[in-house]
């Protein structure tokens, strides 16, 4: 199983990927992060108790990686719950680099098989409380 750590101000969130559930999702992310993409973004939203949201080049929710990736609703890991990660979009089938992760179930779960949810964060889950707006995304690590 891929793991990545997300490296961020105020700590490092370790996650697993849902390669089985959302492979195209999780090969687009990987590809992205190896490539350097995220390194330097900011978490541009943050919403408390609901997600924090992070990989828009542009810094304002408008910018994307210059492709789109179909969604991916269908694995049984379909669940938006705390520490989820998830692709943001503008509309099925338009995620491309923006994704967020979740605070908590309750209020998530109406995202449930409308947004691909590729992995999960299982370290770090008090640097998730942490972020807020603007913070860095410092880099991520791939572990193969």
């Amino acid at each position: 199983m891929k793991t990545g750590e997300i490296h961020t101000e105020k700590g490092i969130m370790t996650v697993d990927f849902y390669e089985k559930d959302a492979p195209n999702t999780v090969a687009n992310f990987v590809k992205l992060s190896k490539e350097g993409f995220y390194d330097g973004l900011t978490f541009h939203r943050v919403i408390p108790n609901f997600v924090i949201q992070g990989g828009c080049p542009i810094g304002n929710g408008a910018g994307g990686p210059g492709y789109t990736i179909d969604c991916e609703l269908e694995g049984e890991n379909q669940y938006h719950d705390r520490g989820v990660l998830s692709m943001a979009h503008a509309g099925r089938n338009t995620g491309g680099s923006q994704f967020f992760i979740c605070h908590n179930r309750t209020n998530t779960q109406h995202l449930d098989r409308n947004h691909t949810c590729f992995g999960k964060v299982t370290d770090g889950l008090e640097v998730l409380d942490q972020i807020r707006q603007g913070d860095k995304i410092e880099k991520i690590i791939i572990n193969d």
